[in-house]
């Protein structure tokens, strides 16, 4: 009986092959992993493929990726999102996608990244690094504190939450916006406000949105304007839900103090971005889920999903397109 042959897509850093989850997944298939992008050479090995591993986005996954992959019948999509793939199409073949929802370990990196990047542009880190790593000792500037500021979440879900709760431990008045209207907890000390009044009240807001129709462009010139001219404004979600040429002209003009950006509109960032110029910016290449911990969660996902769907016992909940 022929095994099962997976393909692990986009392996860069080579977390995925080390992965101690993959011993499991060269149990229940043959495992090829693909360190580098796709080229035609690999549309051989495609077109023998059954299962596919994606890390996160760096593939786009259309109509006619699919028509490659003849034999493809389940996509193992790390992270809870797939907007790099055409579910219609998937789910015209009958492709199962299953979304690794639920993990637990970007709760924990995402709130690392986000005070990372609000304590490099609170505390003048990146700008002081560069002086003098040309030799010079700055001695003249200043920076500010976390405690007694006040931190605006838009979005306390998942990942907005633990942010918070850092926040509070900084000494942070913490504030939030949340879309979904949900109850407010009447014991975690976060007040729940309504967006201009978060935007308004905040010395630094950090947004932890999905993205979707509502929220794509969400912070856009109005809001910007909305913000403290001493306040900083963070992105770790999604690129989309900020106006970017926006945001440029809000930072060049002064309108808000500073940024802190992992996501963007276009990724990778355009060489010529004005972003890349700006000398109150902080910019990392969206690094917010790529640390060890994730990436060997994502494969221990894999392998339940698998051996699961192998038996006929993936659920539902775990699935992009249930009706497949």
């Amino acid at each position: 009986m022929q095994r099962l042959q997976l393909v692990v897509l986009d392996d860069y850093e080579g977390q995925m092959a080390t992965a101690p989850a993959m011993a499991r997944l060269r149990e229940l298939a043959e495992v090829v992993v693909l360190k580098r992008p796709l080229t035609p050479a690999d549309h051989p090995l495609l077109s023998q493929t059954h299962i596919l591993f994606a890390i996160r986005e760096r593939t786009r996954l259309d109509a006619d990726f699919f028509a490659a992959c003849p034999n493809l019948r389940l996509v193992l999509q790390s992270g809870g999102h797939a907007y790099h793939l055409d579910k219609a199409a998937a789910t015209e073949r009958g492709i199962v996608v299953a979304l690794g929802r639920q993990i637990k370990m970007p709760t924990v990196a995402i709130p690392e990244l986000t005070f990372g990047l609000i304590l490099s542009l609170k505390r003048q880190i990146h700008a002081l690094n560069a002086q003098m790593a040309q030799g010079a000792w700055p001695t003249t500037p200043m920076g500010s504190s976390l405690a007694g500021k006040t931190l605006g979440i838009l979005g306390y879900g998942r990942h907005g939450r633990p942010v918070a709760r850092v926040a509070q431990a900084f000494g942070m008045k913490v504030v939030a916006w949340d879309r979904s209207g949900k109850p407010a907890p009447s014991d975690d000390g976060v007040q729940r406000l309504p967006l201009p009044d978060t935007l308004a009240c905040a010395d630094v807001v950090s947004i932890h949105l999905r993205l979707s129709p509502e929220s794509t462009g969400l912070i856009g010139a109005a809001e910007l304007a909305q913000m403290r001219s001493d306040a900083l404004l963070i992105n770790t979600a999604r690129g989309a839900i900020v106006d970017e040429a926006a945001l440029v002209q809000a930072l060049q003009t002064h309108t808000i103090a500073g940024a802190g950006l992992d996501v963007f509109a276009v990724e990778p960032l355009p060489a010529d971005s004005p972003l890349r110029t700006l000398p109150n910016v902080v910019l990392t290449p969206h690094i917010g889920w790529k640390t060890t911990e994730i990436f060997h969660e994502f494969a221990a996902k894999a392998a339940e999903q698998l051996e699961a769907w192998i038996n006929g016992r993936l659920s539902t909940s775990d699935m992009l397109n249930p009706p497949v």
